[in-house]
């Protein structure tokens, strides 16, 4: 016998129904999905990104009516989530120019959270006044909702939802250079959490071998004994420079390229791992003498990820030797958690803006002047390691930089970035020159080794670089590294010291060999895990992770595991 129809689920009973309940509670439920409609025609591009909308918005419904039963409120809270996401992710797009990805959350910490806080004081307000107007709303709806939605229905749409998701997420992978585009907020960071977990379970955050023969002796903390005088280090961070010559039809100063030559007269290479705006990736390079690229997906995170788990790397190789280690930092010290990286790898005073009393973006100048005065209150007892970070010549080019610097400055007939950031580039040779000076006047006899790399190229490179290429063709050739959009300039300089002579200063190297370069410049004995890098670097000829297709980095990320010297990753 077939069972009694339900009452309450019959096409005359729902009409019935909906024409008692009213407008006011149908429109509770429908709204919300025509809202996340409106936003998703105005927020992704094209087919694939908006069905990962549609599904997304399937799957955020689905758990909520789970929980809930209600589909008014629930439609609420899932509008809500939606568009707090793409608030967040155009702020963070206008801090850092890329929009928000899912390991954001993965990887969320507390220097994050103190870091939006400290340049956005009013937003803990805002947040505050969010959640008291949201409260109530979200009772009325509670109280207005007129359905009631069985869950395990509802458990299940949102698990085919997944599954769809997953399966067009792996299937067509969102490519890296489209999250330095202001759109797809949600479709971009539903596919980032499919790739960003299949990822996880497979490699977990960094790639390493599984089990690797040899062994790294750990070093101890007074193991280094060089000969003779150890020279102050000074290293810095040359934002955004490279020699723009290397794009066809530039017009240059007279006298462009001398700040690019060391103190022998050559010019040598430095191969960046990013291109136009993630200096933390260079940051880390030349730190931790590692590569961000085996990071993966997870790389835009690395000093994020590697902060109080990569404890090796340059300052940490100078302490052993007898150096202080000083940092001083352009931005504050909790973006991308570079303070407690960089004390991670070694640094034993880290000064960020606030501690500099840097207003907005100083010229090269400003942190130049910082560091004389902190080397003159140091003790000559011990030799100092100094790592500078300098910012002026950081986008946007569009705007005219402290027009009262370099009034001597005249146009060179290109379009107006490019001018400008030759300017700027100018600005920083002067202001270099300048603490050249300053050192040799305040230091008299003391022995300094000066190491100065292009951290990245300018956003608009590749377009100089290929100016006949598209977006699409443009984001394949970074995608593939090719070394013409990451090649950018290192240069030794010295004052009253002769860089010691070293197959590992090579024309042309990877960023992640750098601090090699510096401890064979300067002298300093190589611990085991450097004495193995440079077998690597001698065996690869400069290139690092590239070498053997990412196997050489592989197992030397595996032989620091084992050493203790990397840990939870």
């Amino acid at each position: 016998m077939a069972p009694a129809p339900n009452p309450n689920f019959s096409a005359t009973a729902v009409l019935a129904r909906a024409g008692s309940i009213g407008l006011a509670r149908l429109s509770a439920v429908a709204l919300p999905h025509l809202a996340a409609a409106v936003l998703m025609m105005w927020t992704e591009t094209d087919f694939g990104s908006r069905t990962c909308f549609l599904l997304s918005w399937a799957i955020l419904n689905a758990f909520w009516i789970t929980l809930l039963r209600r589909p008014a409120l629930s439609g609420a809270l899932s509008l809500t989530l939606v568009v707090v996401l793409v608030l967040l992710s155009r702020l963070k797009h206008d801090v850092v120019q890329m929009t928000a990805n899912f390991v954001d959350l993965m990887v969320i910490d507390r220097d994050t959270a103190s870091f939006l806080f400290t340049i956005f004081p009013d937003l803990r307000w805002s947040v505050i006044a969010a959640g008291l107007v949201t409260i109530p709303l979200m009772y009325a709806l509670w109280w207005l909702d007129p359905f009631r939605i069985r869950r395990l229905p509802a458990a299940a749409f949102g698990l085919a939802c997944l599954a769809a998701l997953a399966g067009h997420a792996l299937a067509w992978p969102d490519e890296d250079w489209r999250g330095y585009y202001d759109d797809g907020y949600l479709s971009k960071f539903a596919r980032s959490g499919v790739t960003a977990a299949y990822d996880f379970v497979h490699y977990g955050f960094m790639e390493s071998d599984a089990v690797v023969k040899e062994r790294l002796n750990v070093p101890l903390l007074d193991s280094c004994h060089p000969a003779g005088r150890r020279p102050n280090i000074i290293m810095i961070h040359d934002e955004s420079s490279f020699d723009i010559r290397a794009a066809e039809g530039v017009r240059v100063p007279a006298g462009y390229g001398s700040h690019f030559k060391s103190f022998d007269g050559k010019e040598r290479t430095f191969l960046a791992e990013s291109n136009g705006g993630p200096s933390w990736f260079t940051e880390y390079n030349v730190l931790a003498g590692l590569s961000s690229r085996s990071f993966g997906r997870f790389a835009y995170f690395v000093t994020r990820i590697a902060s109080n788990r990569v404890e090796r790397g340059l300052p940490l190789s100078l302490r052993r030797c007898g150096y202080q280690t000083v940092s001083l930092y352009p931005a504050f010290g909790g973006f991308m958690s570079a303070r407690s990286f960089q004390t991670t790898t070694g640094i034993e005073h880290f000064y960020d803006a606030h501690d500099l009393g840097a207003r907005d973006v100083e010229p090269d100048s400003f942190f130049y002047d910082k560091a004389l005065k902190l080397m003159a209150d140091h003790s000559p007892a011990s030799p100092l390691f100094t790592f500078v970070y300098l910012a002026a010549n950081h986008f946007p080019w569009e705007t005219r930089f402290r027009p009262d610097l370099l009034p001597s400055w005249r146009p060179t007939g290109n379009r107006r970035v490019v001018d400008e950031y030759l300017r700027r580039q100018a600005i920083s040779a002067e202001d270099y020159k300048a603490f050249l000076a300053g050192l040799k006047k305040r230091f008299p006899g003391q022995p300094f080794l000066i190491v100065r790399y292009g951290d990245h190229q300018p956003e608009f490179s590749p377009h100089l670089l290929d100016p006949g290429l598209d977006e699409a063709g443009i984001g394949k050739k970074l995608e593939t590294y090719d070394p013409r959009y990451y090649a950018t300039y290192y240069a030794i300089d010295a004052i009253n010291f002769e860089p010691v002579k070293s197959p590992a200063m090579m024309d042309t190297i990877d960023g992640a060999y750098l601090p090699l370069v510096v401890q064979e410049a300067a002298g300093i004995p190589l611990d085991p895990s450097f004495a193995e890098q440079k077998q690597i670097m001698l065996r690869c000829k400069g290139v690092f992770y590239a070498c053997g297709d990412g196997a050489e980095a592989r197992r030397f990320n595996r032989l620091l595991i084992d050493a203790g010297l990397i840990r939870g990753l």
